[in-house]
């Protein structure tokens, strides 16, 4: 599930080219060790915004019969209550929840900075989201400002930070953005424009496409060679001469 449901911000992938070995395993050993810092798994993007003929794409109206509720709409929607009321009891429902939430591992949340960088961390489902502000303290440029985190659109702010990622509906992805909390009329430049990471994490940034980049490809096997067999040769065997039969009447 993706929290964010606004139009979608594609993500800066720069392409390496002839990565050298002792590159990428300097980039792996650095993810590594910010991995084993943070007690988790970071990345770091560059996004930008979708290009203007993208936008007003996503801004044609569509036809009043696009929005037309049928009555097959309304029947198939009330089959769906009535089954999920009437036919599964609580302890059903309840051990259906359960399944569902042992089958997901993690949690990789995006936070969205307004300098168009996105940080990427994973969670455990279980964990709180205190969890992830906590992390947040730790890699932003200024965390002696206040700050908060919300969700568009509508734009809505995480408050209660005692859910877990699950229950919060963080699973198996979310997006989330980043504010400093200004007070109106107090016109702090630097906190607007950024940098909003920390060099340390800043310097992970296409990491990760340098270590994709160097991962071995295993070759194809070699096609088997066709070995040509001929074809064997049939002799033509021509039909047998038929002696005569003397009949057993005939006597000379």
């Amino acid at each position: 599930m993706i929290a964010d449901g606004s139009s979608p911000l594609r993500l800066k992938r720069r392409r390496f080219t002839n990565v050298h070995p002792m590159e990428a395993q300097a980039a792996k050993a650095k993810l590594a060790a910010a991995k084993e810092k943070f007690g988790r798994e970071i990345r770091v993007f560059e996004t930008s915004p979708l290009s203007s003929s993208s936008n007003e794409e996503s801004k044609t109206e569509e036809v009043d019969e696009f929005y037309e509720f049928t009555a097959e709409d309304y029947y198939r929607i009330m089959a769906t209550k009535k089954e999920d009321k009437y036919l599964k009891t609580r302890k059903v429902r309840e051990a259906e929840e359960l399944a569902r939430r042992s089958r997901i591992t993690k949690a990789v949340i995006r936070i969205r900075f307004p300098d168009n960088h996105t940080l990427e961390a994973t969670f455990h489902p279980s964990e709180k989201v205190q969890s992830l502000v906590d992390l947040l303290m730790k890699v932003i440029s200024k965390p002696e400002l206040p700050f908060y985190i919300y969700t568009t659109p509508p734009k809505k702010q995480i408050k209660d930070l005692s859910q877990d990622f699950y229950t919060a509906g963080f699973v198996p992805g979310a997006i989330i953005y980043f504010s400093y909390d200004i007070p109106k009329g107090n016109d702090d430049a630097a906190a607007k424009s950024g940098p909003f990471l920390q060099d340390e994490i800043m310097s992970l940034k296409g990491l990760e496409l340098i270590s994709e980049q160097a991962e071995p490809v295993q070759p194809a096997p070699a096609p088997e060679p066709v070995v040509s067999v001929p074809t064997p040769v049939v002799e033509e065997r021509k039909p047998a001469e038929k002696k005569p039969i003397k009949p057993k009447w005939l006597k000379l």
